[in-house]
């Protein structure tokens, strides 16, 4: 139920479709001959629109989510490395019958180079669908897992679940798949921005993971400007889309922190 509630409101709750639905509602009351309305709406439309593309503000959300968890330094030995679903395009490798990695496929790639680092590591793949409906196309795992196959990672030393949808169900489907093994040392590969929420998953479900997060989108303590319209609202929806994840799971139990952080 609430994978598919939030599925559902999910495009309600992007900045960017919220900014555009408020022009087109201004359009219709324009249209109706309530003009006053239609002007206040339609200001703060373009104002809100124009705010989200070329200020910093997207990006300063992001990148108050990117900086919570820095790299830690690596031990020298780990049980395995765990991999959240997220960085292959299901649908395109499907339709295309090609492997294709999405914005966060660095995920993969960082994944890759630390299975070289770690040669006796398992290689750990968490991801089934995020999709509302399904439509037979591989899950996020096995995908990755081609991937890193024909990257060279030895086939025999991946393993992997196939039935999570979401971040809270990658922290319970991996702690169940891993059993007696989830007490020793992994390393959780995940987008910068999603750490924190991924983190407070894999801590409620009593799982102490060493984060190492990847795919950073914005510079460590500088306001970023956004070059261009498409870049800035990028930043914001994907800012907004983490702190609304983070709030709602707290809210719905799934995690025992608002704003995981390292020190806790």
């Amino acid at each position: 139920m609430f994978f598919n509630l939030s599925k559902l409101l999910s495009f309600f709750l992007v900045p960017s479709n919220i900014l555009l639905l408020v022009l087109l509602v201004a359009l219709g009351f324009w249209l109706l001959k309530f003009r006053k309305t239609a002007a206040t709406l339609g200001i703060a439309s373009i104002t809100g629109m124009a705010l989200a593309a070329w200020s910093p503000l997207g990006a300063a959300a992001l990148g108050t989510l990117e900086d919570r968890f820095a790299r830690p330094p690596l031990p020298s030995d780990v049980a395995g490395i765990i991999l959240l679903g997220g960085a292959v395009d299901t649908h395109i490798s499907h339709d295309r019958d090609a492997l294709t990695l999405n914005e966060a496929g660095e995920r993969v790639i960082e994944t890759r180079m630390l299975a070289e680092r770690y040669p006796d590591a398992v290689v750990f793949l968490s991801g089934g669908g995020g999709h509302l409906f399904h439509d037979g196309t591989l899950t996020e795992s096995e995908l990755a897992r081609q991937t890193l196959i024909a990257a060279g990672v030895d086939g025999d030393r991946i393993e992997m679940e196939e039935r999570s949808r979401n971040t809270c169900e990658n922290a319970s489907e991996t702690t169940a798949a891993l059993g007696d093994r989830a007490s020793g040392t992994w390393i959780l590969v995940t987008s910068a921005s999603h750490m924190p929420r991924a983190v407070g998953c894999f801590r409620a479900a009593s799982f102490a993971v060493i984060p190492y997060p990847v795919d950073f989108r914005t510079k460590s303590g500088n306001i970023n400007w956004s070059a261009t319209a498409s870049s800035g609202l990028a930043a914001i929806d994907l800012a907004a889309h983490e702190w609304i994840g983070l709030v709602t799971y707290h809210l719905a139990g799934f995690t025992e922190e608002l704003f995981p952080s390292p020190d806790q």
